[in-house]
């Protein structure tokens, strides 16, 4: 397949067709090394800003509890 083609076969595409093509090729990108993968500039999940903001909170103590207190307070289920 030329360039031309594949380029025209590409714009004939719907829109969320041809996102799925550029993911794919991204994807392609970076298992065959053309691009470096994300994950290597990823540093540790433990040294983000955001780790523990929320520590001191008493309503947080318990994270499925209070999940469970959310969705039966907002969308009247859960346990």
């Amino acid at each position: 397949m030329n360039t031309p083609q594949l380029l025209q076969d590409f714009t004939s595409l719907p829109p969320e067709a041809q996102k799925q093509v550029t993911d794919f090729v991204a994807f392609l990108k970076v298992r065959y090394g053309t691009i470096p993968s994300k994950k290597t500039k990823l540093g540790k999940l433990a040294d983000e800003p955001f780790v523990g903001m929320w520590k001191d909170r008493e309503d947080m103590q318990d994270s499925t509890k209070w999940v469970r207190g959310l969705r039966r307070n907002d969308w009247g289920h859960g346990r």
